[in-house]
């Protein structure tokens, strides 16, 4: 396993602790809010970049600190809907995958979180080799402005549903997300981003005390603990009560509606039955429902559902005064599930 950076990365620290950093030198503080535009807004890719810095003091940013940039390694672009999937290195040679989705509302980005992950989803190609590495703040962020800087377009909205599991990499998630809402950074709102969680409680109850105005999202994909427990491993440590517990509490502390991700698998959870049990969870709590027909990965035996039976589940969600919408498919012809590009480099390589 190669680990992370060893050095301090600069990419990772608030814009307080670069001030703390370059007064520790005796610099005045507008040097650090100088570079930190640099690295946040303008997105440079090398300190020798921040022009209006004396070179002695960009010299000195490149032999103390770790200087995270990633180098784009593949990008898939769909002849469909123009959906860009990029495959980046990061500096110690592990790959992670980025999406870049326009809508009408503006440019999305799904970013991954970890290389690789350890939930075990039975559907999902991204846990397939396992657990690599967590990644830094920096890593994260340069998602998001390497795609800026390749599409040359701005970014709106950003998701974290790409490789791993968020809240299995909590305190550099939320870093992220206070860099990427930062003021004096990106200043990307906190209403367009949006995390999504295959149900680690404990995090979702630390989340709903954070102070964030983020979307959090629950992949549920199972309205019983029986059959959630088929799809997801995670379902044999937090059952479905527990799960609405904590979703009750992020809502009752934030005010932000919850979003129930659910993937309609063929034969599996996409029965009438599956509707009315997932009604009887949702329409309470007044939340979204995105359904998302399985992306089919190779590896896996789970089937998307058809068309009509996603209609018929749609509607009668909608009969019990849910509201719902059907995920638009994007990327479907350039692996677009989580996790499918990246391990067809991997098992080249």
């Amino acid at each position: 396993m190669r680990g992370e950076m060893s050095g301090t990365d600069i990419k990772s620290l608030s814009l307080e602790e670069l001030t703390g950093e370059l007064e520790s030198r005796g610099e005045r503080a507008f040097r650090a809010k100088q570079m930190y535009q640099w690295m946040h807004i303008k997105g440079v890719e090398s300190p020798d970049e921040m022009t209006n810095l004396p070179a002695a003091l960009r010299e000195w940013i490149k032999e103390r600190y770790d200087f995270t940039v990633l180098r784009s390694v593949q990008v898939q672009e769909s002849q469909t809907d123009g959906t860009k999937k990029f495959l980046f290195e990061l500096p110690d040679g592990n790959v992670v995958e980025s999406v870049w989705m326009r809508y009408k509302h503006g440019n999305t980005v799904c970013v991954s979180s970890q290389v690789g992950c350890r939930m075990g989803c039975r559907f999902c190609a991204s846990t397939l080799g396992g657990l690599e590495r967590n990644l830094l703040p920096s890593e994260m962020l340069e998602q998001v402005y390497a795609v800026g800087r390749a599409t040359r377009e701005r970014v709106s909205h950003v998701v974290v549903m790409g490789i791993g599991e968020p809240l299995d990499n909590y305190d550099n998630l939320v870093k992220f997300i206070r860099l990427l809402t930062d003021g004096n950074g990106l200043h990307i709102s906190q209403r367009n981003v949006t995390v999504s969680t295959c149900g680690i409680v404990p995090g979702m109850r630390r989340l709903a005390g954070e102070g964030l105005q983020i979307t959090l999202a629950l992949s549920l994909h199972g309205a019983t603990d029986e059959k959630r427990r088929l799809l997801m491993p995670i379902a044999d440590k937090y059952s479905i009560a527990e799960l609405m517990e904590a979703c009750d509490e992020y809502f009752g502390r934030t005010g932000r509606r919850i979003t129930f991700e659910y993937g309609l698998a063929g034969g599996v959870n996409d029965t009438d039955q599956d509707a009315e049990e997932l009604s009887a969870l949702a329409a309470p709590r007044r939340c979204h429902v995105n359904l998302i027909p399985i992306n089919p990965v190779r590896e896996r035996d789970y089937r998307q559902s058809n068309v009509h039976r996603i209609q018929a589940f749609k509607e009668r969600l909608e009969r019990r005064r849910v509201n719902v919408t059907v995920r638009r498919e994007l990327g479907r012809d350039i692996d677009g599930a989580c996790g499918q590009l990246r391990r067809k480099r991997n098992i080249v390589n």
